[in-house]
């Protein structure tokens, strides 16, 4: 069986409606602009189509089901101790921005959106003054958002009335999470994707549900929070998801560890390059990098080499010294994990989900 899926401009008040009537058995939703066709038909029991960044590689359509959905936003709300109204500061056409307007709904209270084209402290702060005073007040951001908001004062003390900030799209810097902490913000930090319906790991344990198991070094996850699959896509299904003895997990694509329940993010397999013959870690280097006073914003990207076949680039903000750099990589990683150049840039380039955008930057590195 099958049923229809409709597309809906990435516009808040309107994705909220839309997801109402997915989640409620109308037809299935896919938000924003794409550059292919889409489907007029899909399974039964997909409500989202929720089309990846393409951070790192061409963009898939994650298909997820209202179950997926429900059990998320059910997940969360016991992690972090009940409903609550939600500040909405993210692209609804990404999942984070997508679970903010789900847990809404299943909290009974309409969100409040941030309805700036860029994210604006000043604008986060505004928002917040707007919401209803005697409920709990919740917000999604990505690290580039919670360093602005620390930047900004009246931003500052807004943020610091939320009874949780869940941050996640990626690994924040240790000095950030330390620098809210010391301003009175409450942070959650999320691990998940679009294939788990989101952050399904809040302060490295699962929630709801969910397990987290390694395999040959690989992070796999499992729970009533997974997507069907990829929508027409059953090879790229296959690679991602597999069945054992009855429970379906998901492959992500990172490296990490577990100590107990606690699951320790490292970094992407496909972020491993071969240097000299020797595997070299981008993750490593860049929580390197990023322990340099000011350059928390860093990134670490490949590049080509005649001489090693890889090498690392590092692109900051701020100038660095290269041979200071290579020195304190060297000695902390190794000689092949020193970086071949490290490039300054006005800005590092972002994916409208706040996650650096590593085409535009290997394009740079090359």
């Amino acid at each position: 069986m099958t049923r229809a899926l409709r597309r809906v401009d990435a516009e808040p008040t309107a994705v909220l409606a839309a997801l109402r009537d997915a989640l409620g058995g109308g037809p299935a939703l896919f938000v924003g602009d794409t550059g292919l066709p889409l489907p007029a038909q899909v399974p039964q029991r997909v409500a989202l189509v929720v089309e990846t960044s393409g951070s790192t590689s061409k963009p898939k359509r994650v298909a997820l089901s209202s179950d997926a959905l429900l059990a998320s936003a059910a997940a969360s709300a016991s992690s972090i101790g009940g409903h609550g109204q939600w500040l909405l500061a993210l692209p609804v056409h990404y999942i984070a921005g997508l679970n903010v307007l789900i847990r809404s709904i299943t909290s009974g209270f309409e969100p409040v959106a941030v309805l700036t084209p860029s994210f604006d402290p000043r604008a986060f702060a505004a928002a917040a003054d707007t919401m209803a005073k005697a409920v709990p007040h919740f917000t999604s951001l990505v690290p580039a958002q919670l360093a602005s908001i620390l930047a900004q004062p009246e931003a500052v003390r807004a943020a610091a009335r939320f009874e949780r900030i869940l941050l996640g799209g990626q690994q924040a810097p240790p000095t950030l999470l330390e620098a809210a902490q010391a301003a009175g913000i409450r942070v959650t930090t999320t691990y998940g994707s679009s294939e788990t319906g989101g952050g399904c790991v809040y302060d490295g344990l699962p929630i709801g549900n969910t397990r987290a198991r390694i395999a040959e070094g690989q992070v796999e996850l499992s729970g009533a929070v997974l997507a069907e699959g990829y929508l027409e896509d059953p090879e790229r299904t296959d690679v991602a998801f597999a069945d054992e003895a009855g429970t379906r997990w998901y492959r992500t694509g990172d490296t990490g560890s577990l100590t107990g329940d606690m699951l320790t993010v490292s970094g992407r397999l496909d972020d491993v390059i071969i240097s000299g013959g020797i595997k070299v870690s981008l993750a490593d280097i860049e929580r390197v990098v990023r322990g340099i006073d000011g350059n928390e914003d860093a990134v670490v990207v490949r590049a080509s080499s005649e001489r090693w076949g890889e090498v690392p680039v590092v692109v900051s903000t701020r100038a660095i010294e290269l041979g200071a750099l290579r020195d304190l990589v060297r000695a902390a990683l190794g000689p092949a994990a020193a970086p071949a150049r490290a490039i300054r840039v006005d800005a590092i380039p972002l994916l409208s989900s706040g996650k650096p955008n590593r085409v535009e930057l290997q394009r740079l590195a090359r």
